[in-house]
């Protein structure tokens, strides 16, 4: 099971996201590392946890503002990272992709339709299932009146091969992740990766997800406040007791390796 840090950029710093309540984020604390700065946040990842992968959802952009370009490209010297940045068109992706994402994230929340999907493939991209409290959010109506299972097989074959599942409300909430829905997804879409968003709380939580079908997981709450360190990542490997399975091993990965960037930029 992979597990991927996610930092929340809002006017250029790294905030505390709780709920999907974004006018109400604060300036993140955490035990990794002192202040809300998101480079020093992404190094503390990779530094002291050891993750080198990393999520990144630009709020400013996804409200409708311009991008955090100088952080967005300041991260991506630092990590292979993936961008929400409320993208839904082949340009606005090609710009974080020259900022330097690998990936870019297309989220339900801002996505137009499913047909929007096929003018992104052949660029590196990864959709997002955005939920509140289980219940799709997308400005179109028809995939708003869809269960999670009846989008993702709407738009399952625009050449994806990973979906976020990401479920807002739970985001920062300790409630726990969405074993039900990843289990269903699973189940109903074995050629996918799956990447549970939300809820997590702690090593338990990891290894209820991998049991469900889950991928990886989007972590930031549970890192920031020492719930889920070294020990615990370490532990994640190997089986939850004597008699239990190990984890899945994570599949191999399907999209480009970003390019190498000048160390004399940063």
């Amino acid at each position: 099971m992979r597990v991927i840090p996610v930092i929340d950029l809002k006017g250029g710093v790294a905030v505390h996201a709780v709920r999907g309540e974004r006018e109400r984020y604060r300036p993140l604390r955490s035990r990794l590392v002192a202040g809300s700065d998101p480079v020093r946040i992404a190094r503390a990842f990779s530094g002291e946890l050891g993750l080198e992968d990393l999520y990144v959802a630009d709020l400013d952009a996804i409200a409708g503002g311009p991008p955090n370009a100088e952080a967005l490209a300041a991260l991506g010297r630092e990590a292979r990272v993936m961008v929400d940045a409320g993208v839904t068109d082949p340009a606005a992706a090609r710009s974080l992709l020259e900022v330097g994402a690998a990936r870019v994230v297309i989220g339900t929340e801002t996505l137009a339709g499913a047909a929007a999907l096929g003018r992104l493939v052949g660029l590196p991209h990864v959709l997002s299932l955005d939920l509140r409290g289980g219940r799709l959010l997308s400005p179109d109506p028809v995939l708003a009146r869809l269960g999670a299972a009846q989008a993702l097989a709407r738009m399952a074959p625009a050449g994806m091969c990973e979906v976020i599942v990401l479920d807002l409300e739970r985001v920062g909430s300790g409630a726990g992740p969405q074993l039900e829905l990843i289990g269903e997804l699973s189940s109903r879409f074995p050629d996918l990766e799956l990447l549970a968003g939300g809820g997590v709380r702690d090593l338990a939580d990891l290894r209820a997800l991998d049991k469900a079908g889950a991928a990886g997981a989007l972590l930031a709450t549970a890192l920031h406040r020492g719930a889920i360190g070294p020990s615990e990542l370490r532990a994640l490997s190997r089986p939850a007791s004597p008699g239990a399975p190990p984890a899945q091993p994570p599949r191999p990965r399907r999209w480009p390796a970003p390019r190498p960037a000048s160390r004399g930029s940063r």
